[in-house]
């Protein structure tokens, strides 16, 4: 098995198939990751060289997007053509796209799971354990190869979906691109207004106020906007339309809650937070593994 990237993603699966008693070979940039990658046991063998990648029957390449999209020459020159590829990238038209011709055996897949860490001392046992796994297949998809991945995903403990990748662009634009703008968008609405204000006296004290009253639910609903600035960034660039119809369908929703409030109608915004209050569950009961 060989993983592509010791990252947060990477290093997650590298442990848990180790777990498992799968030999890994770890493909990374800097000699210093593979040194520390050793150490933490992530792998079996790791290298700068894509050569490390040649007796792999299996390669996940957990890399940025931009690294998906723009591969490096010599990391496609050193996957053995019989291996099945497969990726962990958050959007999937246009890697799948772009690895088609690049490896006859690529399949587009995409593990729903992560936290706020990154680099190599992220990766975490179990992190993908009754989470969605989800592939994203066409009609020149090898159907073994697809297997293959479905195998992975059940060994990881994960829940398997399938679905054509545009309709995954969609939904992740949903549920994963726009909370990273939402929450940015309210943690700099709590730096702006609690800074803005030039009041004497308590008002003067706001901005140290607000961050030491903030607590776990500032801290959850925020989570995801203080993570890295590139992958946020790289995930909005690659999935543009779909994120920005996601940022207008909030917009609408906000701005009724905002007119609720300004108004006073007070009984449609009990109405309106009685259905969110209905409408969750289905979105955050992780669904049962295969």
């Amino acid at each position: 098995m060989g993983v592509v990237g010791l990252g947060l993603i990477g290093g997650s699966i590298a442990l848990d198939l180790r777990r498992l008693g799968v030999t890994v070979h770890g493909l990374v940039h800097r000699p210093e990751t593979a040194q520390r990658a050793l150490q933490r046991g992530l792998v079996d063998q790791v290298s700068t060289d894509p050569a490390v990648l040649q007796t792999c029957g299996l390669v996940v390449l957990a890399l940025p997007l931009d690294g998906l999209l723009q591969p490096d020459p010599a990391l496609v020159a050193a996957l053995p053509p019989q291996a099945v590829v497969t990726d962990v990238g958050s959007v999937k038209a246009p890697v799948l796209a772009r690895w088609q011709p690049l490896h006859p055996r690529f399949v587009a897949s995409h593990p729903m799971a992560g936290t706020a860490a990154a680099g190599v001392e992220a990766g975490e046992a179990g992190l993908f354990s009754g989470r969605p796994w989800v592939a994203t297949p066409d009609g020149h998809t090898d159907p073994q190869a697809l297997e293959t991945v479905h195998d992975l995903a059940s060994a990881l403990g994960a829940h398997w979906l399938c679905c054509d990748a545009g309709g995954h662009d969609q939904a992740v634009a949903l549920i994963s691109h726009l909370p990273v703008l939402v929450s940015a968008a309210l943690l700099q609405a709590a730096d702006r207004a609690s800074s803005g204000s030039e009041q004497p006296g308590s008002a003067a004290q706001l901005p140290t106020l607000v961050r030491a009253l903030a607590s776990s639910g500032f801290a959850d609903t925020t989570r995801v906007g203080g993570g890295n600035p590139r992958l946020g960034t790289l995930m909005a660039r690659s999935n543009q339309a779909a994120v920005v119809e996601a940022l207008q369908t909030y917009s609408q929703c906000f701005s009724e809650l905002a007119h609720q409030v300004e108004l006073g109608r007070w009984g449609d915004l009990e109405q309106a937070l009685h259905q969110a209050q209905q409408l969750r569950p289905p979105f955050v009961d992780p669904p049962a593994a295969d």
